[in-house]
């Protein structure tokens, strides 16, 4: 069975867990992290690239050591020094991280302690009243546990957009070698760009569709096959994804697309109008009585109803057909529309590259612009600047500036905001900069008017540029901090200053409906990759995606502005 970059990034992060749990050298334990962001993220899959006779290319942050396990993963599926981790703990224990407060020194005290290496064993422990009784717990974190226990269990399993692009992609391209196929499409919640997706809905046209439901049996990937028929067809991948496969048609094609992509309130609303109309609208067509009036496309199934065609990242039933009715739909921003990234990681702190690395990949997607923000001292782990190695590293900006062509590099940092609310690094250092980003790194659980004031403080001094990834959320990992995002918004809007929409898959911070929210309020929002390796770059894609769904036009966003003129609005805040 094919392997997957995706594949061998989660033995890469289970064997960090793993030696996370066992104490081990915390430098060895980010070099799996990182090799496994690295090869997850990397444009080739590797195990088609291998077993083609090529060789594994040189990438950043993988010596010989982990190259060799990844050819041996590529190669057989297994990887024989997580098997030993494996033989030392139980694989189940990594479940436990999953659960927030519980990170690895505390998982190896339960299981040392009481033997618990499942969610099932944490929860009885937990009901039992024993685990308020190891050192460092207590009653209010063992009942703290229970809840997240509950919590956990209450969710529905979702992939990421990223992980659920890569698994979408490879199988579209198997459909589309059926014969007789035409068009071949994800649907659903997928084609809306939300930041999870439960499952794939996709779509093929074909005038015979038992062919193409045959082809889609030969996918190596399929781990189990729920129902099979001539016109539809649903599997679970091995990944975990179920997969449902619909033939139809080319006339049908746009009734089914708008069908199947949602969102079921939009989908209501769009029906309810074809009934004023006198219309049936379903998957097949667009009808009056017995006779098909449109859907062969998107387009004509709108016009049906009096409207222009509808972005699908609109399509949420939040007045999106007030808009169009209106005329009033946004142009959304598109990725062609940046002009740069504002916020991006060199080899000086937790960085891949180098600054000319760096600068020359930005000028082959076509930027004008791009900042460099390393960490400030503040986050130990990321090998952060402090205020000279800073002022070194804004010297060498400034001499490669004058070497570079049809791209320039700012100058910036990623500045810890303190628990207080003061930066991690003194004035006269900031105020050399072009722009200061400025994140909370720590401290995610104060409660919310402490934590909001803390960011409004930030948010008030001199040299704040930009807040970064606003809500400290990691999707299905840490919660968002408990903050008044609107006050955050609004005082944004005073101070003059600007929000990040990271666009990290893991992240996606700000949320669509704060994207909203800041466009109401005429804060401009930055689309950054957050990039710490070139591949990072890509990424840029889902924060697009997350912006469109936020309403957001191309006038909206901070950097689809020309170098000179957004200059000037980053001095406005300095």
């Amino acid at each position: 069975m094919p392997i997957h970059n995706a594949d061998i990034a989660a033995i890469f992060e289970e064997i960090a867990d793993l030696l996370e749990i066992q104490d081990a050298n915390p430098f060895r334990v980010r070099a799996y992290r990182n090799a496994a962001r690295t090869i997850g993220e990397y444009g080739r899959e590797v195990a088609g690239l291998l077993a083609n006779g090529e060789k594994l290319p040189k990438l950043p942050g993988i010596g010989a050591d982990l190259a060799a396990k990844i050819e041996e993963i590529a190669t057989t599926g297994r990887c024989r020094f997580l098997e030993q981790l494996r033989s030392q703990l139980p694989p189940t224990i990594t479940q436990l991280l999953h659960i927030p407060g519980l990170g690895p020194k505390r998982v190896k005290m339960l299981y040392d302690s009481l033997q618990v290496q499942t969610l099932d064993q944490l929860a009885r422990a937990a009901q039992a009243g024993r685990i308020r009784e190891l050192p460092g717990f207590g009653e209010k974190t063992e009942r703290a546990i229970l809840e997240a226990i509950r919590a956990h269990a209450s969710q529905e399993r979702r992939y990421s957009i990223a992980l659920a692009t890569q698994y979408a992609e490879a199988l579209i391209a198997h459909l589309r070698r059926a014969p007789g196929v035409k068009q071949a499409v994800v649907a659903g919640s997928y084609r809306r760009a939300k930041e999870t997706v439960g499952d794939l809905d996709i779509l093929v046209t074909a005038r015979q569709g038992r062919p193409v439901m045959e082809h889609l049996m030969t996918y190596d990937e399929i781990a189990d096959v729920l129902s099979h028929g001539d016109t539809r067809s649903s599997v679970v991948l091995r990944s975990g994804i179920q997969v449902d496969v619909r033939v139809l048609p080319p006339e049908s094609y746009g009734a089914a697309l708008h069908y199947f992509t949602g969102s079921k309130p939009h989908n209501i609303a769009i029906r309810k109008l074809g009934q004023e109309r006198g219309l049936k609208i379903n998957e097949y067509g667009v009808f009056r009585g017995d006779e098909r009036i449109a859907g062969e496309t998107e387009e004509s199934v709108f016009a049906a109803v009096g409207l222009p065609w509808i972005p699908p990242e609109l399509r949420e039933d939040r007045g999106e057909i007030e808009a169009a009715r209106a005329g009033r739909l946004p142009k959304l921003v598109e990725l062609k529309d940046l002009r740069g990234d504002l916020h991006v990681h060199s080899k000086a702190s937790d960085g891949r590259h180098g600054l000319r690395e760096l600068a020359e990949e930005a000028r082959r997607r076509g930027f004008q612009y791009l900042a460099i923000t390393d960490h400030s001292p503040r986050l130990a782990v990321t090998h952060g600047l402090d205020a000279k190695r800073l002022s070194r590293q804004m010297d060498e900006i400034d001499r490669l500036n004058e070497e570079l062509e049809d791209i320039r590099l700012l100058k910036g940092i990623e500045v810890d905001i303190l628990e207080d609310g003061s930066l991690d690094l003194p004035d006269d250092v900031l105020g050399r900069l072009d722009l200061v980003v400025a994140a909370v790194h720590s401290h995610f659980n104060l409660p919310r008017e402490q934590q909001t004031t803390r960011i409004l403080r930030a948010m008030d001094h001199p040299h704040f540029t930009l807040l970064a990834h606003p809500s400290g959320r990691e999707i299905g990992g840490r919660p968002p901090m408990d903050v008044d995002m609107e006050r955050i918004i609004r005082h944004a809007r005073e101070r003059g200053c600007y929000l990040e929409l990271n666009a990290q898959p893991e992240r996606l911070d700000l949320t669509d409906l704060y994207c909203q929210m800041a466009k109401a309020e005429g804060v401009l929002v930055a689309i950054d990759s957050d990039a710490h390796t070139l591949l990072d770059f890509d990424h840029l894609r889902f924060g697009i995606g997350q912006a469109r769904r936020g309403w957001l036009t191309a006038k909206d966003v901070l950097n689809t502005r020309t170098i000179n003129t957004l200059l000037p609005l980053l001095k406005r805040t300095m």
